[in-house]
């Protein structure tokens, strides 16, 4: 992975400082070849460790041999105290209070650094006429390690920030992918399924009654192209949807298809999300009766009552469970959209987590979703030789 603008910033920030303080060190050949030099070899070493443990830093990693090479930046930077006779600890200890500070626990290294300052102010204490000079060199102790500090947590964070940002994007790639796929299943089901029983009725029908037939065939076409107008909105992204006009379709189809509707309507305003919730309800519901029932009769009901708005899609058709059910004689659904009759089952009117449907199909399970966005449930159920679809939301 390339390194980020943050990193790049960090690594010349830090690399500026160290050199400066390298620079600073050379003032010691003032003294003398024989005190400079050392001086300046200690220095180079304690800049080579500090590399090496800031790099690892800035990568969100610890050195290799954690943590000796820590350690010998800390003997580098107070050897010079020790064979030099002016000491040169003041120049290497604000480095190394950065790197304390990155690879120990904040307290930890905060109490270290408070020891490093008492230590520098006794080490360079030579009279109240020099108070000003020690005080500096001292409080460069901690705004330096802190300064390092703040850089390694910058580029840190700037790291999780883009991981964050390409899993939101991978996310909202899922979540759109999930949506075309519920609208194509819960928008095209009921078309294609239209299209279908219009067609096979078409065709009993050219021979004996033509007229009857054509007709057949002109409301498949306007089917057809209805779905053609449902594609086109998937691929918008716009799904906007009237529970009444939905209502009005659904009691067109089934009674062109042998079923006897009722519907009884609330007159009642709904929020929007909820209002497609429930026209989405219906067209499942409506589309399940027509594929997986036997029903001659069928009630659609909507009703709000203390700021919830149901609905339930009745249906006298359900089919006997057949030899794997269970739970309440309930079959398992084997394919998306079934559930809507007892003939290929559904929860037993139970949801499961997050408000989705114990052993529905993907239709329901789609429905499941609709209804949790919108602040309800959703259940299906077998009643005593029929099927009920319930959705509740927020009214």
């Amino acid at each position: 992975m390339l390194p980020s603008a943050a990193q790049r910033l960090a690594r010349w920030l830090i690399t500026a400082v160290a050199c400066a303080y390298t620079v600073i060190t050379l003032t010691h050949f003032q003294n003398g070849v024989a005190y400079g030099l050392p001086a300046a070899a200690t220095m180079v070493a304690v800049l080579a460790a500090h590399f090496v443990n800031m790099r690892a830093g800035l990568r969100d990693e610890r050195p290799s041999l954690h943590p000796l090479p820590l350690v010998f930046q800390a003997v580098l930077t107070y050897l010079p105290d020790l064979i030099l006779p002016g000491g040169g600890s003041a120049l290497a200890a604000p480095l190394l209070a950065g790197a304390l500070l990155v690879f120990l626990p904040l307290p930890w290294g905060s109490a270290l650094i408070v020891l490093m300052m008492l230590y520098e102010g006794w080490a360079l204490w030579a009279g109240p006429g020099f108070a000003f000079l020690t005080a500096f060199y001292v409080m460069t102790v901690p705004t330096t390690g802190a300064m390092t500090y703040a850089l390694v947590r910058l580029t840190r964070v700037t790291a999780e920030l883009q991981e964050a940002r390409a899993e939101l994007a991978d996310a909202a790639v899922l979540k759109e992918r999930l949506r075309i796929s519920r609208d194509l299943h819960d928008g095209l089901g009921r078309s294609l399924t239209a299209i279908a029983l219009k067609g096979d009725l078409a065709g009993r029908l050219i021979e004996r009654d033509p007229a009857s037939a054509r007709t057949e065939v002109g409301e498949l076409v306007q089917v057809a192209r209805e779905a053609a107008q449902d594609v086109r909105q998937v691929a918008r992204g716009y799904r906007a949807m009237s529970l009444s006009g939905e209502v009005d379709r659904a009691v067109a189809l089934l009674e062109s298809s042998g079923v006897s509707v009722q519907a009884h309507l609330a007159h009642a305003a709904l929020p929007g999300r909820s209002e497609q919730a429930l026209a989405w309800g219906v067209r499942e519901g409506v589309t399940n009766v027509l594929r997986h029932s036997r029903a001659t009769t069928c009630t659609i009901t909507t009703s709000v009552h203390e700021g919830t708005a149901r609905l339930e899609i009745a249906n006298d058709g359900a089919e006997p469970p057949g030899p794997g059910a269970a739970g309440g004689g309930l079959v398992p659904a084997t394919e998306p959209g079934a559930g809507a009759s007892a003939g290929t089952g559904t929860a037993g009117g139970a949801t499961g987590a997050g408000g989705g449907l114990t052993g529905a199909g993907g239709g329901l399970t789609g429905l499941a979703e609709r209804a949790a966005q919108a602040g309800g449930t959703c259940t299906a159920a077998p009643t005593d030789g029929g099927f009920v679809l319930a959705m509740e939301v927020s009214a």
